[in-house]
This record gives structure tokens, sequence and C-alpha cells, in this order.
């Protein structure tokens, strides 16, 4: 499949597995998950392109379970994905832009309309999410600190580290 087809069909998927389903006609279950067929149909595309998405999509949004898929995390609609707590490495990474930092200095990371904070394993990858939005600004976030002060973090089948909150005294910018 083209590329620019993928990033299209990507976030025709995002849209129904993560914030929207009710628009396409899809109900997720308690853990987000929602029969295959019922995804293709809703989109109006075909199994293979919807597994070629799944297994090429750089950021590994979706997985597949037999027959049924889900968004791996990021969701805006109320679910249950059932990720048991993890340690996290010494430290995670958080990609934002300039115009937001006062506010997250101050006030910490919030989830804001999503169920919990993304955090990434590597700068390089919380850069890339920090450009989506303009210049890109890396906070560094002391994990280690923060699980041993009894903060719980997740890690999501794609490798996004999830938090309900990072407090502002866990950040420094890199």
């Amino acid at each position: 499949m083209e590329r620019d087809r993928m990033v299209r069909l990507s976030k025709r998927m995002s849209k129904a597995l993560r914030h929207q389903p009710e628009r396409v006609g899809l109900t997720l279950d308690p853990a987000g998950w929602v029969p295959l067929a019922d995804l293709l149909a809703a989109l109006g595309v075909s199994a293979e392109d919807v597994l070629e998405v799944v297994e090429h999509n750089d950021k590994k949004r979706f997985t597949v379970d037999g027959d049924r898929i889900r968004a791996n995390q990021g969701h805006s609609v109320p679910v249950e994905l059932g990720l048991p707590a993890a340690e996290p490495p010494e430290v995670l990474f958080h990609g934002t832009v300039a115009q937001h930092l006062d506010d997250i200095m101050r006030d910490g990371l919030r989830p804001m309309s999503r169920h919990d904070v993304h955090l990434s394993p590597d700068r390089e990858t919380a850069r890339r999410v920090g450009a989506r939005h303009g210049r890109p600004v890396v906070l560094v976030v002391d994990a280690r600190r923060m699980h041993d002060d009894g903060h719980e973090f997740r890690l999501s089948a794609n490798g996004v580290w999830l938090a309900q909150h990072v407090p502002a005294e866990y950040l420094t910018s890199a």
C-alpha cells in the first residue's frame, strides 16, 4: 500500500478505535476491542489493508488478537486496557512545545483529553512527538524517583509508558 494511503487509513483507524467509535457505528468493549469484521465494514476497507497498517505503522498503535482489534493506548473514550503496573527505566521523556512549558513546569504533565500521560523511552521519539505541534521541547522525567515515591507506571504493547500524572517536581527540560 502506498505510504500516504497507509497514513490516512491509520488516522481513520485511530479516530474509530481511540476517539469516536460511535461516529462510524462501532462500540468498543470495556477493554477497547472491536470485532475486526466490524471495523472493516465501518471503514469500508479490506482486511489486508488494515493488517498492513497494524504491521507497518511506525508507532505500532494497534493490536490484532484473533478476530478482534484495538488501539494500544491514547484513547479519549472510556476503556480499561488492563495493563499491569511496571517498573520504569531510570528516566523517560515527553515531547511538547515551548508554548506549554510554563504551565507544565508549574502543574506537571496531565493527560488532558486522554486517559494517561504518554512518555517515551528515548529522547528522539519524544522529540518527534513534540515536533507534531511545532518546535519541539523534550522534557526528562525522573521516572525512577517518581516510581520510588509511589507513582504507578504502565507499559503499553507498543512501548509507550503511561502515567496518570507527572508532577512538576519530577520534570526537567533537556
